[in-house]
């Protein structure tokens, strides 16, 4: 279908080697889009790339610190070496550190906000100026449960992520006369390597997650290919500044 074809179209996937990032990046290479994932462990990057070149996609793997703006520069910049254009931004990549909201260092508590948060705006800022030389963009940025519902462990988690839907916002209302489109996902429960460290670290979760959810089950990463793919297309033009939540149901349970 014309709508949800990518063919032509350049994406750039933050944490695209692993998790819902290669979830993401699989729907958008199937649908067309030639890809540049990222990520800071070259291994875990040369494992994406030989998996998504099997599915015929054309794909580069750069490796990149996205709390260092110098890195970002660089992966924009061979993104434009590789295919001269870009169209689409996916700022998946994340971190989270676990501890009662008393017992953050400084240092802790910076390494996520820079990670998930300023991460996606220096993302933002270099992707801005390649989408306006082509003339439109699409933005996904990657939010979570945490964006809307509190946890104990999770302090600087949810405030960052909380910031990336109101970052959203932000950017959609700056940059709609652009034709760029920004949009946040709100993965619910997904089964990850973050998330495996929490079932091991958090008493009970498992079960509780499962409850909640009337899908009955945890989240995979290709859940998110579909929403990626409808978020980077021609079909989503008219939608801007929106949060969708990818969580089986779990955040209408009261």
């Amino acid at each position: 279908m014309r709508l949800f074809n990518l063919a032509g179209n350049v994406a750039v996937v933050t944490g695209g080697n692993g998790g819902i990032g290669l979830g993401m990046a699989r729907g958008l290479g199937e649908a067309g889009a030639s890809l540049v994932i990222t990520g800071r462990n070259k291994d875990k990057n040369k494992t994406a790339l030989e998996e998504l070149q099997k599915l015929g996609t054309e794909v580069c793997a750069v490796t990149a610190d996205i709390t260092d703006l110098e890195s970002c520069r660089r992966m924009m910049a061979e993104t434009m070496e590789r295919f001269g254009r870009l169209d689409i931004l996916v700022n998946n990549a994340g971190t989270n550190i676990r501890r009662q909201p008393q017992e953050y260092t400084l240092e802790e508590w910076h390494t996520v906000i820079n990670t998930n948060l300023t991460g996606a705006m220096l993302c933002c800022q270099l992707a801005y100026p390649l989408m306006l030389k082509v003339g439109h963009g699409k933005i996904i940025n990657i939010g979570s449960m945490m964006s809307i519902f509190g946890a104990p462990f999770a302090a600087a988690y949810a405030a960052s992520k909380g910031g990336i839907v109101q970052y959203t916002k932000a950017l959609a209302t700056a940059w709609a006369k652009d034709n760029i489109q920004v949009n946040a996902v709100l993965p619910g429960w997904i089964d990850t390597e973050l998330t495996r460290r929490a079932k091991a670290e958090i008493e009970g979760l498992h079960e509780r997650v499962l409850a909640r959810t009337p899908a009955g089950r945890w989240g995979i990463p290709e859940d998110h290919a579909g929403i990626a793919v409808f978020l980077a297309s021609e079909a989503s033009d008219f939608i801007t500044g929106s949060t969708i939540t990818v969580d089986g149901g779990y955040s209408i349970q009261a």
